[in-house]
């Protein structure tokens, strides 16, 4: 064997480990990425869980909210602020979901069942009013999206989806 053979069977053998590496950190980074979008779906579920649950827990929050989504002059002032703060934190928890999806981190199917779920809350009056009045603390991008969801033919929120409250 010369010098040449060995030369190239070298330069095939390192080829191969090449092409064995760049197969082997595809599969890591798949991987990776598969795992990146589980955790990113899993954060989003958690932040909505989070500004939600107060709600679940205390009866009082709940009211606020209820009324709040249907009839915004059917509270005091404060509990109109109390209803604001809730209003931001629900859509912020949004805003981070939709920022998730539009970077591939949230698969397909999932992000319609939460798209779904926002059409019929900002077409409630009253986060439809809060929408209005504070729309620059949310991204552009956002605001857009938003502004161009159709509303549904039924509104559902939590106010009105047995259909035996009185609707605005």
């Amino acid at each position: 064997m010369n010098w040449e053979a060995i030369s190239a069977v070298s330069q095939l053998v390192g080829s191969i480990a090449v092409v064995f590496s760049v197969l082997y950190l595809g599969i890591q980074v798949h991987r990776s990425t598969r795992v990146a979008r589980l955790a990113t779906q899993d954060a989003a579920a958690t932040a909505l869980r989070d500004v939600t649950k107060p709600l679940m827990e205390n009866a009082d929050l709940e009211r606020v909210w209820r009324v709040g989504l249907e009839d915004l002059n059917a509270l005091s002032a404060q509990d109109q602020a109390r209803f604001f703060h809730a209003a931001y934190q629900f859509l912020k928890a949004f805003e981070t979901i939709h920022f998730h999806y539009v970077y591939g981190l949230m698969d397909r199917q999932l992000w319609e069942g939460w798209r779904g779920l926002l059409r019929h809350y900002v077409a409630a009056p009253g986060i439809a009013h809060y929408w209005k009045l504070r729309p620059e603390v949310f991204s552009e991008r956002f605001r857009k999206f938003v502004d161009a969801l159709e509303p549904p033919t039924e509104q559902r929120t939590v106010g009105t989806l047995l259909g035996q409250e009185p609707k605005s």
